[in-house]
């Protein structure tokens, strides 16, 4: 086997591309449908991106541990790397430009994307490296059902649960008890606390893949594509009892999601390690750098944010003066501001890469 599956390195990198545009539009308030979120039940294209990165953390779990000899050093590197995306996750939420560049500690937003990458990894690492794949179906199983049977059967403070946005659904109840004012929003967080629990089971997921890819199996985009569709169908059915939704990411979504990463992979794979066909060299140059480039827009993304520039920030102030004109639409404006970001990301990753310059966080 080649010590490298290109694909699952342009997978990665394509998501993360994917990430820093829907991140980063010049206008929030003027986005192309496909490039915003669901409004709570539901997915979008963008809905998707996220869930991708955790199904290919996963998959590169295998790479990276299906062989290492399990100690206690192992562990730690576990631990520390956890630990590191973690704490770069809090410095974004807590970073600010005024003297001491962090917020008030009760402004300061605990949950966030980083933190949830450090945390699946965390347990879809220990999980991997402790039980066989049969056992590692039945863990992902028990966390999809078990959660669904939260959601829906536990009341909450005497009340029946609901999966609307509201006081009585059992993750937004939890986040804003543990929380309080650290969330994303006051009354919920999209990266919460009892909804990592399923989201362990997308990386889990993504274990499955990488298992098949390592393996010696035959025809295994054919096997990737069935288990693809299988997941859609079975996420689809789903969906009518607990509906698809991200905020809460439901058992649904996690099927859905990884369905359609299972269907893309495949492809990619089709193409690139058994056609050998070249394309798709800028994703893999950013897949290698994946976690740095995220951090790196999102920091330069906020600090643009806060720097004024007369009654707008410098992010206003550049969309405004290069990208908004009569000729085009808003939407096209902002999109066109997406897109140079990522030029410039995908650029930064092909340097990067050209001089073996490689960030291990």
């Amino acid at each position: 086997m080649k010590d490298r599956i290109l694909s699952v390195d342009i997978f990665r990198g394509a998501t993360i591309v994917l990430m820093i545009l829907v991140n980063t539009p010049g206008t929030w308030s003027a986005v192309f449908p496909p490039l915003r979120h669901a409004e709570w039940d539901g997915y979008t294209p963008t809905d998707l991106v996220f869930p991708f990165f955790l199904f290919i953390v996963g998959t590169s779990i295998v790479f990276a541990y299906q062989h290492k000899v399990v100690n206690q050093g192992t562990y730690r590197k576990i631990t520390v790397r956890a630990l590191k995306l973690i704490g770069l996750g809090l410095f974004l939420g807590a970073f600010t430009l005024s003297f001491p560049f962090f917020k008030d500690f009760a402004d300061i937003r605990f949950p966030g994307v980083l933190q949830r990458i450090g945390v699946v990894f965390f347990f879809a690492s220990i999980l991997f490296l402790n039980f066989n794949w049969k056992t590692l179906i039945g863990i992902a199983v028990f966390f999809l059902i078990g959660y669904w049977l939260l959601m829906t059967l536990v009341p909450v403070e005497g009340v029946a649960s609901t999966l609307e946005r509201a006081p009585n659904n059992l993750a937004n109840w939890l986040d804003v008890k543990v929380f309080g004012t650290h969330n994303y929003k006051a009354d919920y967080d999209p990266e919460g606390l009892l909804s990592t629990i399923p989201a362990i089971a997308s990386s889990l997921l993504g274990i499955f893949t990488g298992l098949i890819l390592t393996s010696k199996q035959e025809k295994k985009a054919t096997i990737l594509m069935g288990i693809g569709g299988a997941m859609l169908i079975i996420g689809h059915f789903w969906d009518v009892f607990f509906p698809i939704n991200k905020a809460l990411w439901t058992s649904s979504f996690v099927l859905v999601t990884a369905g359609w990463a299972n269907l893309i992979l495949a492809l990619i794979y089709y193409m690139t390690d058994v056609k050998g066909i070249q394309f798709g060299s800028i994703f893999r140059y950013a897949g290698a750098n994946a976690i740095i480039l995220y951090f790196l827009s999102s920091f330069i993304s906020k600090v643009m944010g806060m720097i004024k520039v007369g009654e707008t920030s410098l992010h206003g102030w550049l969309f405004d003066t290069v990208y908004t004109h009569d000729f085009i639409s808003m939407q096209l404006s902002s999109l066109l501001y997406g897109l140079t970001v990522v030029g410039f990301y995908i650029l930064l990753a092909h340097v990067l890469y050209q001089r073996r310059i490689f960030f291990k966080v």
